[in-house]
């Protein structure tokens, strides 16, 4: 007769958990995430983006776990999508089973590698401020792989597989550890030859003059203008979605941008874009390096860390 341990000889208590585990009735885990989603952006087309899915599958994604459920989790309202109490006792459980899947694979996975660091970095900030300055990590560590994400949507911890994140704003993350690197600065600039064409003897013409519109940012020419007081009506207006792009348009002479410094401190050196002689407006949003709380930051990730930290000190003393 073999040895070892026979099903009559385990233990009652560990048979019971089996069986209750085998006793599970779980609901489809790939509507799952797509109930997740759909809920926490409060729309089945931002929903789809995220996951790379048509608005379609998220619908029938949805559809089938309200089958499986029993109650209705969305009202449908034209495109607007309304949770129902049911919706919102239930997303919590969710949203925490899926971090626990999430954690708990990176964790025991073979093909985890803990020399690599996945950023999520906007993608001004990353071009005008990070790149220029990585180098310096990349000759301190460099068998750290890093991985960046510089598209504009917040990433979720830990359900997106990011490590740090570097957010734009107030610090109003729940579930983050936040520290902040630098508060933002607003100031006009242009292209030289563009200044050079509004000036005149009382100053600049505004009148004649495009301003250039960042609309993913909430503190842009409104709150510029609200601060100075000057009442303008510019001849034109353009609207793109990145500070980069913005600028970008500033030194191609398309019109007058705000520049938010410090990021933009490199374009002002080399002048591709001027000071058109106002008073930059400090303003309350900064950049700020998160990464998930409740748990210790791995040696790689806090390495970064103090890295990117003890670069943005040295940028405000020097």
């Amino acid at each position: 007769m073999c040895s070892g341990v026979t099903a009559a000889t385990v233990p009652t208590d560990v048979t019971a958990a089996r069986d209750a585990r085998l006793a599970l009735r779980l609901p489809p885990l790939a509507s799952l995430r797509l109930f997740e989603a759909a809920a926490r952006l409060g729309s089945f087309r931002k929903a789809a983006d995220e996951l790379n899915v048509t608005p379609s599958a998220v619908s029938h994604g949805i559809e089938t776990l309200e089958k499986w459920i029993g109650a209705p989790l969305f009202i449908r309202d034209g495109r607007r999508i309304i949770p129902t109490e049911t919706a919102e006792d239930f997303l919590p459980y969710v949203a925490e089973g899926l971090s626990l899947i999430a954690v708990g694979a990176r964790r025991v996975s073979p093909l985890e590698d803990d020399r690599r660091l996945s950023l999520s970095v906007p993608p001004t900030f990353a071009a005008e401020w990070l790149m220029p300055r990585l180098h310096g990590f990349r000759a301190r560590y460099p068998d750290i792989k890093l991985i960046f994400d510089s598209s504009h949507r917040q990433v979720v911890f830990p359900l997106e597989g990011i490590d740090i994140a570097i957010r734009m704003g107030r610090a109003q993350w729940p579930g983050t550890t936040a520290h902040l690197l630098f508060r933002e600065t607003l100031l006009p600039v242009a292209s030289p030859a563009y200044r050079a064409s509004l000036a005149s003897a009382d100053g600049l013409r505004w009148e004649e003059a495009t301003l250039i519109h960042v609309r993913t940012v909430s503190r842009d020419w409104d709150e510029w203008l609200t601060h100075t007081g000057l009442a303008v009506t510019p001849r034109g207006h353009l609207s793109v979605d990145t500070i980069h792009l913005a600028i970008a348009a500033a030194a191609g002479s398309l019109g007058i941008a705000l520049a938010r410094l410090p990021l933009c401190d490199g374009l002002l050196d080399a002048r591709r874009v001027v000071d058109i002689g106002h008073a930059p407006l400090a303003i309350e949003t900064g950049y700020w390096v998160t990464v998930p709380s409740g748990r210790e930051p791995r040696r790689d990730v806090r390495a970064f860390l103090n890295w990117i930290v003890a670069e943005a000190e040295a940028d405000a003393s020097g």
